[in-house]
């Protein structure tokens, strides 16, 4: 029976649930309840490791409880620095071929959607490795020192623990860390003095990438807070301060571990882009988007598989032991193809979600005229929200156009609405 017809007799009392339970029943048929998993997970004990002497913290979102990375500061002599980059280590715990690695394999990734989220590893395993407030945790930490240029001078990577001091959250953290703050030297904040040096060399890395031109502030990253079947919608531009931060250390770990396992003749598993394609495979090559020579996925292991079978390998290295995967494995090869398929499942099944939701808010707030942005042809984007409708009424406009639409008919099944122009918006 279609799925219309059974709303329409009440087979379908959630519109919401019917979306979530069809991913589930293709993608999860087991079910997403991890409680019944034997936790053989091998709980290694921190006393075992050197604990690293830095003060770090983290950056995430509010709601972040998978915190995979944090950050160091320490000053050297002559005005130099070192700065660590820590990674949490799930690899440790989760030994290849468990129970909880097949599980792990079998996700790939953890699956994001307005409101919830479904992670690859148990939360009683991410619990045991993020990197949480004032928790002893393991880390495969890389470090760099730096000169006074901000010029990297040396790297070298270790396994120990660390405690972060703070969780800085991103709502609270960028307006204290901000074009304004930077520009007028405020310091009133915690760790005011270790982001400017972070900002200054972060700075630094994306120019020496060739990628200090690429204006982005202009593009809108968006988030969704659902309280009680209500959604809000909140517009973020990209580009901020500590977006540079961030995104400049990651894209400076990956490619330099990514190096490390190729110069060591470690196998791994690489994302490149030529003649603008991104793909992956078991073999070095340019990311010609990124500005690097290579780059191969470590920093989210408990997040993304692949990061994890990087992780597997890079602690193999550092610790002087024979990498658990080598180039005439299946097991590589495997999980860079299902990586691929799974992880493109997701991204759709997440622009889905956003797009209900997005209709949702739309019926919550009686919205019957938006404004929008043509994007080609008769493709508009509606404004403060990611939702992407054709618009059969609308002449031909030149791209970045600002219109006015009718929104009629919005149909949570379908996921589609009506949508008609109304003319041109004089602002």
């Amino acid at each position: 029976m279609p799925p219309k017809l059974l709303e329409q007799c009440g087979a379908i009392p959630s519109s919401h649930d019917y979306h979530f339970n069809q991913f589930l029943h293709e993608h999860f048929p087991e079910g997403i309840n991890t409680d019944s998993l034997p936790a053989d997970v091998h709980r290694m004990d921190p006393d075992n490791l050197p604990e690293a002497d830095v003060k770090a913290f983290s950056i995430d979102d509010a709601t972040t409880t998978e915190i995979d990375d944090a950050f160091s500061v320490t000053p050297l002599s002559f005005g130099s620095f070192r700065i660590g980059i820590h990674i949490a280590t799930p690899a440790l715990g989760v030994a290849p071929d468990s129970l909880l690695d097949k599980m792990a394999a079998k996700r790939l990734s953890t699956v994001y959607l307005p409101g919830r989220k479904i992670t690859m590893l148990p939360e009683s395993i991410i619990q045991h490795f993020t990197l949480g407030e004032t928790h002893r945790r393991p880390v495969l930490s890389l470090y760099l020192e730096v000169a006074d240029d901000f010029t990297v001078t040396r790297t070298f990577s270790r396994i120990e623990t660390i405690e972060v001091s703070t969780n800085l959250r991103l709502d609270t953290l960028e307006q204290q860390f901000n074009e304004v703050t930077l520009r007028e030297n405020l310091t009133n904040y915690p760790f005011a003095q270790e982001l400017r040096l972070l900002w200054d060399f972060s700075c630094k890395m994306e120019k020496t990438r060739g990628k200090d031109q690429e204006a982005n502030s202009e593009k809108t990253d968006y988030s969704f807070v659902i309280n009680q079947d209500r959604v809000a919608i909140y517009e973020r531009r990209r580009g901020a301060p500590i977006d540079k931060v961030v995104s400049e250390l990651m894209i400076f770990a990956n490619a330099e571990w990514g190096k490390q396992l190729a110069e060591a003749g470690f196998a791994g598993i690489y994302r490149s882009q030529g003649n603008g394609k991104v793909k992956m495979s078991l073999s070095p090559a340019p990311h010609q988007g990124l500005g690097v020579a290579q780059y191969a996925w470590s920093s989210s292991p408990m997040r993304r598989y692949v990061d994890l079978i990087n992780q597997r390998q890079l602690i193999a290295l550092v610790s002087g032991h024979p990498p658990p995967y080598t180039r005439e494995n299946d097991t590589l090869l495997i999980t860079m193809r299902d990586f691929e398929m799974a992880y493109a499942t997701y991204a759709e099944f997440q622009r889905g979600m956003e797009r209900y939701w997005c209709l949702r808010w739309l019926l919550q707030e009686n919205i019957s005229t938006s404004g929008a942005v043509v994007i080609k042809e008769n493709i508009v984007k509606l404004d403060r929200m990611p939702l992407v409708v054709r618009v059969p009424s609308l002449p031909d406009l030149a791209p970045g156009t600002l219109i006015t639409l009718g929104i009629s008919q919005i149909d949570l099944i379908d996921r589609s609405l009506g949508a008609s122009f109304l003319g041109k918006y004089e602002g």
